[in-house]
């Protein structure tokens, strides 16, 4: 069961990554993409984690509202 939801987690993950337009970006580039999300976790572990934790979150939320309507 733990299996099924891990993995069931790690595709959607992998489909916000889609949704955001990375594959089509990076040409489906894995290593880009990773480098991408390294990049982004760097930041996220800089001196503002918070305030651009916050930011991130807000985007999101009004993408999906959008994407909602």
């Amino acid at each position: 069961m733990q299996r099924r939801e891990r993995t069931r987690h790690l595709i959607e993950l992998g489909g916000l990554v889609q949704k955001a337009g990375l594959v089509a970006l990076t040409e489906d580039d894995r290593a880009t993409i990773y480098g991408a999300l390294l990049e982004i976790a760097a930041r996220a572990r800089g001196d503002d984690t918070c305030g651009i934790l916050a930011l991130w979150k807000r985007r999101g939320k009004r993408a999906f509202e959008m994407e909602a309507d």
